[in-house]
């Protein structure tokens, strides 16, 4: 008679206030079988509250909720020391977001757009006791490392992605710069390791934050504002 390997499941709470989001995020970790969504909240008192009955193994939390924020909620929960592990998922990469999830204690930080081997890879090294910071993430982290350790800071501030005025994300930035140097958005999702259809987004939205029409209206406004 054949020994059946048990497997460990690791039990998830998704906090979203957008239902289509939280269908979208179990539906991709519900293809895995060692990973399982038991419960599902809109705002952060109420990922408080379910971590604090459920004790999932994962938190999985968005930035901005009504009622409370999710990192809010990450800092109240390890106030609590509970032993749920907290994962930031956002569309945010600025420097002000990031840091202020570190410090909350948020073991780790993801951004929406993250490919579904990232996000998996996340959860499991979370789960594990790890950290784990996407790649742009990481940077942001270690530019804000050396800044404090270094007295070259006008060198290390001028790496940390900025705030500007389209309130764009690092990202945006990074498929505006490849669109002005003439890239396809095909090449640009080759370059960048995300799908077509992800870049066709950005550039959606970079064109909506601009308020541009066309690509000399967009190259027009980012030089004029200094974002390339």
């Amino acid at each position: 008679m054949e020994e059946q390997v048990l497997i460990k499941t690791i039990q998830i709470v998704l906090a979203d206030d957008h239902a289509l989001v939280r269908d979208g995020i179990r539906a991709l970790l519900e293809e895995e079988k060692d990973l399982e969504v038991i419960a599902e909240v809109s705002n952060g008192n109420e990922a408080i509250r379910m971590v604090n009955e459920k004790a999932p193994d994962i938190l999985i939390i968005d930035i901005r909720m009504p009622e409370m924020g999710g990192i809010e909620a990450v800092e109240k929960l390890n106030i609590q020391k509970t032993k749920t592990k907290c994962i930031i998922l956002s569309m945010h990469d600025s420097e002000e977001y990031i840091l202020k999830s570190v410090k909350a204690g948020a073991n780790g930080y993801l951004l929406k757009d993250t490919d579904k081997n990232e996000f998996i890879k996340a959860i499991h090294t979370v789960e594990e006791g790890g950290k784990y910071f996407s790649g742009d993430i990481s940077n942001v982290l270690v530019n804000n490392l050396l800044n404090k350790s270094s007295n070259l800071n006008k060198t290390v501030l001028s790496k940390v992605p900025k705030i500007n005025e389209f309130d764009l994300t690092n990202k945006e930035l990074k498929v505006l710069e490849l669109i002005l140097a003439g890239y396809t958005n095909k090449e640009i999702s080759e370059k960048l390791n995300n799908s077509k259809r992800t870049i066709e987004t950005h550039r959606f939205n970079l064109m909506r934050k601009m308020e541009v029409k066309n690509l000399m209206e967009l190259s027009k406004k980012a030089r004029k504002a200094n974002l390339i």
